[in-house]
């Protein structure tokens, strides 16, 4: 299978993600709204935990599974942590998805952004994890 124009792929360790994840945090203009989907397990959060380390969150960053969203501090703006796994694409509004994108300097990482339905916003960033090597390592798709 070929790659498209402006889609990276590649097999990655866990550490290996993280630093990619902090790189991508430390490169990301602001305002940006990353999607990173991929199915249970597959690392998600802890691929948006490196991303707020490179966008200097020094707090730590845990799941807003049942919260839905997460809100944190760093040098350059909020960080804004969405995970969308339990929401109906009729309750998107309820968020409020679109104060976080308009905030000046926000960066918006969203978990499950399939789930938002017609709801979600732009993404400036799309992330895929996927198992690869019976779980040792992960394919991680940007684009």
């Amino acid at each position: 299978m070929g790659r498209a124009a402006g889609v990276d792929e590649r097999l990655v360790a866990e550490d290996e993600m993280r630093a990619w994840g902090e790189a991508l945090g430390h490169a990301l203009p602001r305002p940006s709204v990353v999607a990173v989907s991929g199915e249970l397990g597959a690392g998600k959060t802890t691929l948006i935990r490196a991303i707020a380390v490179g966008l200097g969150v020094t707090e730590r960053v845990t799941s807003p599974t049942f919260a839905l969203v997460h809100r944190y501090e760093s040098p350059r703006g909020s960080v804004y942590h969405v995970d969308a796994y339990r929401l109906k694409p009729q309750d998107t509004a309820d968020l409020a998805l679109d104060d976080m994108v308009r905030e000046l300097g926000a960066v918006v990482l969203i978990e499950w952004p399939e789930r938002l339905g017609s709801g979600a916003p732009p993404f400036t960033h799309r992330l895929f994890l996927a198992d690869a090597d019976a779980g040792a390592r992960r394919r991680l798709t940007a684009g």
